[in-house]
């Protein structure tokens, strides 16, 4: 019996299919969204987030050490002895020393800021100004935690202030155009 102006209630996984859909293909779609359901469980963890940010910031680090790399004066006496091949060898050896040296450098900061920031949205359950700023002053005191405890407070702020400032523009509301 069909009640008129009341919705039919159908077993979860039983609903009619739309025509052309096999039963095949409702497990297809099933399996395709439980697929779904691990990759965004597995993407907002803390350890993919941090690692991202880590692999990311390695990646940054190299290409502008890279860039600063091609753009430095090079002292021609320096290397006046050796022939065009060793020069262009040692050039490249003192490049790849940069951009491992700078891709670390940003791989520490990205990871360490992304991991801290996302403990502390997990922990708030919220995603507002206070998570990335209390991220930055956290991550900025551990930065420089060999230079004294004024040290610590002045990285701290900075970074916090460095955080908010990055922060407040990816959230600003888009102009409107009209």
């Amino acid at each position: 019996m069909s009640l008129p102006l009341v919705a039919p209630v159908f077993p979860a996984g039983k609903e009619p299919l739309p025509p052309g859909m096999t039963e095949e293909d409702r497990a297809n779609l099933l399996q395709a969204k439980k697929y779904q359901g691990y990759m965004t469980a597995a993407m907002e963890s803390c350890l993919a987030k941090t690692t991202i940010a880590g692999v990311g910031g390695f990646a940054i680090g190299g290409f502008f050490s890279m860039m600063s790399t091609s753009f430095a004066y090079e002292d021609p006496l320096l290397r006046q002895n050796l022939g065009t091949t060793q020069k262009t060898v040692e050039i490249f050896k003192d490049m790849g020393r940069g951009m491992w040296r700078s891709g670390k450098g940003f791989a520490k900061v990205g990871a360490l800021f992304a991991g801290i920031e996302c403990v502390i949205e997990s922990y708030r359950a919220r995603n507002d100004m206070v998570n990335p700023v209390a991220a930055g002053f956290v991550a900025g005191g551990i930065l420089a935690r060999n230079s004294g405890p004024t040290g610590v407070l002045g990285g701290g702020l900075a970074f916090a202030a460095f955080s908010a400032a990055i922060d407040l523009f990816l959230r600003r509301e888009p102009a409107d155009d009209d």
